[in-house]
């Protein structure tokens, strides 16, 4: 009888290594790796071997880096997106992506399942079944940390012994191991002695794209990058595609520090996590854009993109990509990009981004206007009137608790002049009683 197929998610990490024969053991399906490239760069060295070698009947590797960057990272770029003021969403933004590749190759390999290797207590559970559910809700979903009664394993150091006694060779053991993810935008790191807020990470075993900014040269980068429409088409006049941009930036970015950045956040499961993030890249892309949109946005646009932008990051954060507020918003962000177009100048240094300039033919700002020298374009009694009204609300209201302070005050005072004689009146009376208690004792 022909055996049933499932699709696993693959990355060739400790997980879904120790996933493939756990599969095996316990369904008896065929099982299908997949691998989704997202620019993880040399974590997919020896993955055919080690996938086919753990039991595997295939493999996958599908290179979606150029459709990552255009349909998933530009427009969290154009948002402005960031999750709690520090996190840049590097692995929010590539699960969707990952959920509907597994589901294409799902349905290429007419398989029951697709599988991932995302533990009980993380987001990344959330959004991969979310995706999934989204896309191809018929299909079922194995997730086998929640599996306790079938999934044995309640540490690193239980898979890896699992592993070995499946003669699975390991490039990497458990005191060595944090639990990472890399993509073209970032790596994180969690695990080790970040799992201790009150611990400083160990940078020089973590880092991958970096070095800390006092190991950055003591010498100032110059960059300058042109966007049109929000989007980035050349670097120090070289012009090329966003992704070899990113990595571009990345390089520049890791020599100099820029990026590293050591979190406590909120996950969606509710409760809280620390990770240390490298996004050197995605840090300097993300502040040249805001560093134009600054030129060319005006202040009620601004106001309101601010705001969605807060709630996209959470919408990607949370998983909901494959929904139509997610669409609605970026409709929006759309919207407002026609006009970012232009070239910014920054300086990188020792984990630092320096505004050296910037310039757009939709640029709102006027030097006449802005100048401290008074100009034709601006007449100053103008503010007269525009505060009278701007502040009318104010007035109106201040007006009013005058009113009724007057209204009041009559009241204010006999209510004083009550109180005093009745305090006058229980003084009276105390004294009256004291009189009587001390003539009957001399009696």
């Amino acid at each position: 009888m022909k055996k049933e197929k499932v699709v696993l998610a693959y990355s060739g990490g400790l997980d879904t290594t120790a996933i493939i024969p756990w599969l095996k053991e316990h369904f008896h399906y065929d099982v299908i790796c997949c691998c989704i490239d997202c620019g993880q760069e040399s974590e997919l060295e020896g993955l055919d071997e080690r996938a086919k070698h753990s039991g595997a009947a295939k493999l996958y590797v599908l290179d979606v880096n150029d459709e990552f960057v255009e349909d998933y990272i530009m427009p969290c770029v154009k948002a402005g997106a960031v999750y709690e003021n520090r996190y840049l969403l590097g692995t929010s933004m590539a699960r969707p992506l990952i959920a509907k590749k597994l589901v294409e190759i799902a349905r290429k390999e007419k398989a029951v399942a697709i599988c991932h290797g995302a533990t009980g207590k993380g987001n990344d559970q959330i959004r991969f079944e979310l995706g999934i559910k989204a896309l191809a809700p018929d299909l079922k979903i194995i997730a086998p940390w929640r599996m306790t009664e079938l999934w044995p394993f309640c540490s690193r150091e239980d898979e890896i012994a699992y592993c070995r006694e499946k003669g699975i060779d390991l490039p990497f053991d458990a005191s060595h191991s944090y639990s990472r993810d890399r993509n073209l935008w970032h790596i994180s790191h969690e695990g080790l002695e970040l799992e201790d807020p009150n611990l400083a990470p160990r940078y020089e075993d973590l880092l991958v794209l970096s070095v800390t900014p006092e190991k950055a040269p003591d010498a100032v980068t110059e960059v300058s990058m042109c966007f049109e429409k929000g989007i980035p088409v050349s670097i120090n006049g070289q012009r090329m595609k966003v992704a070899d941009i990113i990595r571009t930036l990345n390089r520049l970015g890791g020599q100099n520090g820029i990026g590293i950045v050591d979190i406590v956040e909120n996950r969606v499961v509710g409760m809280k996590s620390r990770g240390v993030y490298e996004t050197p890249g995605g840090t300097i892309l993300m502040a040249a854009h805001e560093q134009l949109e600054e030129l060319v946005l005006d202040r009620a646009t601004m106001a309101s993109k601010k705001d969605l932008a807060n709630q996209f990051a959470q919408i990607v954060y949370e998983g909901k990509w494959f929904t139509p507020l997610r669409e609605a918003i970026q409709a929006f962000m759309d919207v407002t990009q026609e006009v970012v177009t232009g070239e910014v100048r920054f300086r990188l240094y020792k984990g630092n981004i320096i505004k050296a300039g910037s310039r757009s033919p939709y640029s709102l700002y006027s030097e006449s206007l802005a100048s401290f020298t008074t100009g034709s374009l601006y007449d100053h009694h103008d503010a007269d009137g525009f505060i009278t009204l701007f502040g009318l609300p104010l007035k109106v209201r201040a007006l009013m608790q005058q009113q009724h302070a007057k209204a009041e005050a009559p009241n204010a005072g006999q209510n004083k002049t009550r109180a005093k004689k009745k305090t006058a009146d229980t003084k009276a009376g105390k004294t009256k009683e004291k009189t009587k208690k001390n003539s009957k004792k001399k009696q």
